[in-house]
């Protein structure tokens, strides 16, 4: 089987383009932006060479693997456009709940134990899937002015299906060490329905509330104990839930309420051993 679009896909005029091989599904779907591509775009490969994650950090892809990037070429407002990250962890969720519905999945020691109860794959903002308390999937948005007003935004999705990476600062894990049996091929084609009805809720932007309340009945670590390195500090305290604007809500343990835009979370015993 090789990568298709699910049929909603397609009725709503997405376009698909797989490789084989690929350095980076995000850097290439930016190239067709600035060569004039409109959007709507999948730029999809089971093995990348030279992904990223967030802050320029490396996102191994192994042959077997899910690299999946969707072009957005817009002119509305980029600040609204970046909450499409949360559409997509809420569409890779609902993705890998459908190919993989009977699953036995928990959420561990930096998953926290929050608003994703009874969910067994939960967001962890700003941009990760995890399961068994681990990453299982990395979300980055990446953009460019093309001129004429318009920005392009990649929104690039990694999934670890069949291999994750040794060695990271983190706790990672695959969809085949934790004993399901899907392929790539199979999971994309769920993402591509998913984000479909996702992005049909989120109505650029005007559904923006709906998307909030549904990420947050996922969010892993929800009213558990919290570090978020932000630019070098640490402020820890309780995470009490995303604003209107999607940022990050502490309560800190000082008992005042801190937004943050960016940073890295810590979430449970990670936290309080001062790991982030």
């Amino acid at each position: 089987m090789g990568f298709a679009l699910a049929p909603t896909a397609l009725s709503d005029g997405y376009r698909l383009e797989a490789h084989e091989s690929v350095g980076s599904t995000n850097a290439l779907a930016l190239d067709h932006a600035r060569a004039g591509d409109p959007g709507k775009l999948w730029v999809v490969s089971s093995r990348q060479e030279s992904g990223r994650g967030r802050r320029g950090r490396a996102w191994d892809t192994p042959t077997g693997n899910l690299a999946a990037t969707l072009l957005v070429v817009d002119s509305h407002d980029l600040r609204l456009a970046a909450t499409l990250g949360f559409v997509a962890g809420l569409a890779l969720s609902d993705a890998l709940n459908a190919v993989i519905p009977n699953a036995r999945i928990s959420v561990g020691v930096d998953g926290g134990q929050g608003g994703g109860a009874g969910a067994r794959f939960e967001l962890k903002w700003p941009n990760d899937v995890l399961a068994d308390g681990s990453k299982l999937a990395g979300i980055l948005l990446e953009s460019s002015l093309i001129g004429g007003g318009r920005f392009a935004l990649a929104v690039g999705i990694g999934v670890n299906v069949v291999a994750h990476p040794d060695g990271v600062p983190y706790p990672a894990t695959s969809l085949k060490a934790l004993g399901a049996k899907v392929d790539a091929e199979t999971l994309f084609l769920a993402l591509s329905d998913a984000w479909t009805d996702n992005s049909r809720d989120w109505d650029r932007g005007q559904g923006l509330s709906r998307i909030r309340q549904r990420w947050l009945s996922r969010a892993a670590g929800l009213g558990s104990e919290v570090a978020v390195r932000v630019d070098g500090n640490v402020v820890r305290g309780v995470f009490e839930t995303i604003d209107e604007d999607c940022r990050f809500v502490i309560r800190a343990n000082g008992g005042d309420i801190v937004k943050i835009a960016a940073g890295d979370v810590h979430f449970g015993a990670v936290a309080s051993a001062g790991a982030a």
